[in-house]
């Protein structure tokens, strides 16, 4: 199979992926947790657990790719996104779907960091632009799937939601079986699980004395406390404004849909000027969007600030990434994209923690600002530190 074929079934079988994946996250589980009972501290806990997962196994599932190979953690990840939609429409407890989400979150925490240091393997003269396509791809999975889970929501109930979510994860383990990659070279030479682990800390170390990686991986960090704050309560909010389910799904919608189109565009830009002015200036397009959405009730502006918040979560996605595995050794480049993957999950994780946390005893104006200052924050941090390093 030539490198251009695996790149393009890599990215389609990413597009059912995450069109599974998002079909339940986004608007549906804030609204179904609502259904059961949960206030906004569970919301957040509920939609913020998954990540968790990520958090704890990216790196070492990025570091086990590198010593086994990229197809048996792709493997384990697709079919993690594949099974799990089936069993949500089963639960009417709140700890049952807490768990479930859990072990839901095996599936981009596996797959993730596996398919990112594919990519970069398969090109790594116009990194930027590849990473950006495929990232655009799997976004796909965000353009289309809330509005369709808002939608199914609002018209045939949140089963129907979650079967079409699940058939989506099915077809995507069905493209996987296509998909052929190179073996790597062997690196463990010794059985048992003691040299394992100590060819995986190996690639830890690296990887954690990397500077570039580590404040690279933290401004995504600060992009995604505001993208899953908005994930669990931009729902809430759109409801208590006046919208309907279907409507606040078009909100992700439109805001997947500007990523989506600008990914690949601006991973091109970042292989001719550079990647760290993208990523400050998206930070910055991140927080002036995202402090302004508490402040308006009116669908076409609500509209347009999640087209922008899309648009600057596109410029700084499509530079971090490739500027991570610029910046990491060839043999620890799966660890690499692994630590960048945890980084960014610990913010992704406590994005909906720290909004439900503040908005439970503030405005969600204030909350807004509050996270809003910590992009502007990393923005300042990642400039200052790079100009050093």
């Amino acid at each position: 199979m030539t490198p251009a074929r695996s790149y393009v079934l890599l990215c389609t079988i990413g597009v059912f992926c995450f069109i599974s994946y998002n079909l339940v996250r986004m608007p549906v589980l804030a609204l179904f947790a609502e259904s059961l009972g949960a206030g906004p501290e569970r919301i957040g806990l509920i939609v913020s657990v998954s990540t968790l997962t990520g958090v704890f196994l990216k790196l070492p599932s990025g570091a086990l790719s590198d010593i086994y190979g990229r197809r048996m953690l792709l493997r384990v990840g697709v079919v993690a996104f594949g099974l799990p939609p089936f069993l949500y429409p089963f639960i009417t407890d709140l700890d049952v779907l807490t768990a479930l989400r859990f072990f839901h979150g095996l599936a981009t925490a596996i797959f993730a960091p596996s398919a990112l240091a594919t990519v970069a393997e398969l090109y790594r003269e116009r990194r930027g632009a590849a990473l950006g396509t495929y990232t655009a791809c799997t976004q796909s999975g965000a353009l289309l799937s809330p509005f369709i889970g808002g939608y199914l929501v609002y018209a045939a109930g949140f089963p129907a939601a979650f079967v079409t979510a699940g058939v989506f994860g099915c077809i995507a383990v069905a493209l996987f079986y296509s998909l052929r990659l190179n073996p790597p070279p062997p690196r463990l030479h010794e059985k048992g699980m003691a040299p394992l682990l100590a060819e995986m800390w190996k690639g830890f170390v690296v990887v954690a004395n990397n500077r570039k990686v580590l404040i690279t991986s933290s401004t995504d960090a600060a992009k995604m406390i505001a993208n899953g704050a908005l994930m669990a309560f931009l729902p809430l909010y759109g409801v208590s404004a006046g919208l309907n389910p279907g409507e606040v799904g078009l909100l992700f919608t439109v805001q997947a849909f500007t990523s989506f189109f600008s990914k690949p565009i601006m991973g091109r830009v970042s292989d001719q000027v550079g990647r760290q002015p993208l990523i400050v200036l998206g930070l910055l397009i991140c927080a002036a969007t995202f402090v302004c959405i508490p402040h308006v009730s009116l669908f076409p502006l609500l509209l347009m600030l999640s087209a922008g918040f899309g648009f600057g979560e596109a410029v700084v996605s499509s530079s971090s990434s490739a500027l991570v595995a610029d910046s990491s050794e060839f043999k620890t480049l799966g660890a690499g994209m692994g630590m960048q993957g945890t980084i960014m999950d610990i913010g992704h994780a406590s994005g909906p923690l720290l909004a439900g946390v503040l908005i439970a005893n503030m405005s969600y104006a204030g909350a807004f600002a509050i996270i809003a200052g910590i992009q502007v924050a990393a923005a300042a941090v990642f400039w200052f530190t790079m100009r050093q390093a």
